[in-house]
């Protein structure tokens, strides 16, 4: 095995430890934010997600699962979802005008309301944007699920309802985010649609 061979079974290793891991400590949390997720759907709301840089991607990756199909072979019907990290005119005029910090608040003050749910995105737990985001959904009246890493930071104390990464590393923290947020759009899939499985 070469060095960079080496190294590259050693970053398959950890991801695979991370998400065993998760496997044994998050399972009842997935459960209960898929669910919940689900039910918000079901009763009228739509679900708006918001992370920066990976998380950002993270955000839109799985609000395009919900609007558009997860699973290529099920063609159901659209289901609300909405990235607040793709508009670069509200998010460049946002941090001009009123502060990059304020961005997610303004997208969560524009699109949420009582019926919906925010899906904050932080490996860290401390994004302060995605913070105050969560607090301007409290205030909505909105649902705040955590997607998080390392201790869950600042935010897990927003949030009615999370799931934290057992890791410090983010990258390792990223990539179980993106299987927990498949989980939760297969979950949702099942729910909204029993008739396609």
């Amino acid at each position: 095995m070469t060095r960079s061979e080496k190294k590259i079974s050693e970053a398959i290793a950890e991801s695979i430890m991370v998400k065993n891991k998760v496997m044994d400590q998050c399972l009842e949390s997935i459960n209960t934010c898929g669910t919940l997720l689900a039910d918000t759907v079901k009763d009228g709301g739509k679900i708006l997600f918001c992370g920066n840089g990976g998380s950002a991607a993270d955000s839109q990756h799985l609000a395009a699962e919900l609007v558009v199909r997860l699973r290529g072979h099920i063609n159901r019907p659209a289901v609300p979802g909405l990235a607040l990290t793709v508009d670069t005119s509200v998010l460049t005029a946002g941090g001009n005008d009123i502060g990059f910090d304020n961005i997610f608040a303004r997208g969560v003050e524009a699109f949420g309301t009582e019926k919906d749910a925010l899906v904050a995105i932080s490996t860290s737990g401390n994004s302060e944007n995605v913070y105050r985001a969560c607090l301007e959904a409290k205030d909505k009246g909105m649902k705040v699920f955590g997607l998080l890493g390392k201790n869950g930071g600042k935010i897990r104390e927003r949030c009615d309802y999370s799931v934290v990464v057992p890791s410090d590393i983010t990258a390792r923290v990223q990539e179980s985010h993106i299987m927990v947020g498949h989980i939760w759009c297969e979950m949702i899939e099942e729910e909204l649609f029993p008739e396609f499985f």
